[in-house]
């Protein structure tokens, strides 16, 4: 069987995996917080039939060898943790993070899971939760009811207005964390990740400082992913498939020509 098959099925593969986060990363260009992903690729073992710098004679040597890869495939996605741009709202909860760092979320079973994404509300409560699944942020911040206003600072510091009161009172500070990797943090959908093995150890600090990024409120980030960037690279993928499928094509039309000569 002509290698040239096996070679062009891998390629197939590997672009249609692509593809796949290409379009996973269109399909979130609105998603807020979003961070896009990008496919890596690797090439396969090679057959050696010749070593480069093998003994070609007595006093010579080859200055390159005859190797034969066996194609490519997609080997791991990456993170791009990059930062998205900045939407204003009205919203008092909205917040976003302006630098490194994550928000912490607790999930059901009682682990935190890390979120970019501010668009934050309240239960009946008055705790902060995320809009969808109504996850507790963490620290857990409580509004109380007959609060008039809410004010967020740069450094996470949670105030409100009461009826009656004229100073401030504050009802709690919103930690963010960071990691050592980010990339290496596992996404789990609902715009959360959680930690792993690689990512490092979650490292929590006061917004705005060491190294921390800082909290803007009525805010938000967007996604970071360029659709025009996406574009072209569909465009590339589609192209490099095309290549694949016709070499696929012309390996078939060699054989059938052999099959009717011999």
């Amino acid at each position: 069987m002509n290698p040239a098959l096996w070679i062009s099925k891998t390629g197939l593969d590997a672009q249609t995996k692509d593809i796949a986060v290409i379009s996973n990363n269109l399909a979130n260009a609105s998603t807020v917080g979003f961070k896009k992903s990008r496919a890596v690729f690797e090439d396969l073992l090679y057959q050696t039939i010749n070593q480069p710098g093998g003994r070609s004679a007595q006093d010579t040597e080859m200055p390159s060898g005859l190797t034969l890869g066996a194609g490519t495939k997609v080997v791991a996605t990456q993170k791009i943790h990059s930062q998205g741009d900045m939407i204003t709202t009205d919203n008092s909860l909205d917040l976003m993070i302006q630098g490194e760092g994550f928000f912490q979320v607790q999930m059901p079973d009682g682990s935190l899971s890390y979120t970019r994404n501010g668009q934050f509300t309240m239960d009946e409560e008055g705790n902060m939760v995320t809009p969808g699944a109504g996850y507790l942020m963490q620290p857990q911040i409580t509004i109380p009811q007959d609060a008039l206003s809410i004010t967020v600072s740069q450094d996470g510091e949670v105030s409100v207005t009461l009826q009656g009161q004229p100073e401030p009172a504050v009802v709690g500070q919103i930690n963010t964390v960071n990691f050592v990797n980010p990339t290496g943090l596992e996404p789990v959908g609902q715009n959360l990740f959680v930690e792993t093995a690689v990512s490092g150890a979650p490292q929590e600090g006061v917004p705005g400082l060491e190294g921390f990024g800082m909290l803007v409120q009525g805010a938000l980030e967007t996604s970071n992913v360029n659709t025009t960037e996406e574009l072209v690279n569909l465009i590339e993928s589609q192209r490099v498939y095309e290549m694949n499928s016709k070499v696929i094509s012309a390996v078939d039309q060699m054989l059938s020509y052999i099959n009717q000569q011999l």
